[in-house]
């Protein structure tokens, strides 16, 4: 077929760095290499069977049809009592939209509030999907390039020079990917000062809320008064809190006249997550926060090891994460740039990292501790060994 006949938005589309490496390493692996990946976008649990058993009685029960296409009146209940116990965020279930994951939620959002050459502005480093989803909505992406002086974390003021009378939304990651960087309060304020008086809207992606360290706590900018949660869509889900990766389910709370416009759109896409997701989305939501607060603290322990391991590691360095499950490294002493040293890892020592190029840092590659102790000693082992070989 013609290239030439595809819709031209897609031509803006760069292939995600991220699949690409992954797909290597199951080549190898599937070869009988003994690929150790330090990859993984997410948890290395399992669903806990509670939420198994909540999707098995479903189906055994029939509950295989269609639904609301926003999501079962039992869901969105639970998903506001979520967003008022644990963000005090007031939504109404008219004000939530279910979804097939997160990313379908940032997706929709960008999608109903984004026209052709509106500016989007994006914290550098950056989740891989979303300036790709700015230009699949025919926008501008516009980075800020944040610095390890601020822990990889935009300040109000870069914020206030980087707003242009096109300036449409900012989509704000906290916990983040890649960086791990966690927002105060104090910083959000300043955040949400600036968009209020700019009239900006604010998409926060939650998705790793409660996936945060050193007694931190999580803060949503839509929380900071009504003014700033009008502009705001709070984007959250049950992949990286619940082990639910496949699950797909994400969801969103907004201002109505938003919500009704993702509901028209979702309307005509997708319809409705699957039926039996939401019914194991609400087992998860209505029980208690034990197995989020267990992984959590394994992750922290992880993080604990592989940066006690990254700091003997001359040519490495980092902003310590304060959430999530990654630690960005800071590969420039070793004079190769990502796609080169996350190749030359993968075919040398059989590690897989994953490329910074695709998070907007050739200088940087992504280290997921999703994954055992003792792959990750293993791993790191490897990887002192090979720099001290460079």
């Amino acid at each position: 077929m013609r290239i030439d006949l595809l819709a031209k938005r897609l031509l803006k589309i760069n292939p995600s760095s991220t699949l690409a490496i992954t797909s290597k390493a199951r080549r190898l692996k599937s070869e009988g290499k003994d690929v150790i990946s330090l990859a993984a976008g997410e948890p290395d649990f399992d669903t806990p069977d509670f939420i198994k058993d909540a999707a098995v009685e479903a189906i055994r029960s029939g509950f295989t049809k269609y639904t609301p296409t926003t999501g079962i009146p039992e869901l969105k209940k639970a998903i506001c009592q979520k967003f008022q116990k644990e963000n005090s965020l007031l939504y109404a279930p008219e004000q939530v939209i279910v979804s097939c994951g997160a990313k379908h939620s940032i997706f929709n959002a960008l999608l109903v509030l984004v026209d052709r050459g509106d500016e989007v502005i994006i914290p550098d480093p950056y989740w891989v999907s979303y300036p790709e989803m700015v230009n699949l909505c025919e926008g501008k992406p516009v980075f800020i390039k944040t610095s390890a002086d601020n822990n990889l974390k935009i300040t109000a003021n870069e914020l206030k020079e980087h707003i242009t009378p096109k300036t449409k939304a900012l989509i704000l990651n906290s916990p983040s990917n890649p960086t791990g960087c966690v927002y105060s309060k104090a910083e959000l304020a300043e955040i949400a000062q600036i968009c209020v008086k700019n009239k900006i809207f604010v998409i926060s992606d939650e998705i790793y809320e409660k996936i945060i360290f050193d007694g931190l706590k999580h803060t949503s900018i839509a929380s900071l008064g009504k003014d700033i949660c009008d502009l705001t869509v709070t984007v959250n889900g049950l992949s990286k809190s619940y082990s639910m990766t496949g699950w797909r389910i994400g969801y969103l709370g907004g201002a109505r006249k938003i919500a009704d416009a993702i509901s028209n759109l979702q309307d005509h896409s997708t319809s409705n997550p699957a039926s039996i997701s939401q019914k194991a989305a609400v087992a998860a939501l209505n029980a208690p926060d034990d197995f989020a607060k267990k992984i959590c603290k394994e992750f922290e322990r992880r993080r604990d090891y592989v940066c006690s391991r990254i700091d003997k590691m001359p040519k490495l360095t980092y902003v310590k994460p304060q959430g999530a499950f990654y630690l960005f490294l800071n590969i420039s002493k070793t004079k190769l740039d990502s796609l080169t040293l996350a190749s030359r890892l993968l075919d040398e020592a059989l590690i897989a990292l994953i490329p910074g190029e695709g998070f907007g840092r050739k200088d940087f590659c992504r280290l997921s501790f999703a994954t055992s102790m003792e792959s990750l000693e293993k791993a790191l082992n490897r990887l002192e060994e090979w720099l001290a070989k460079l």
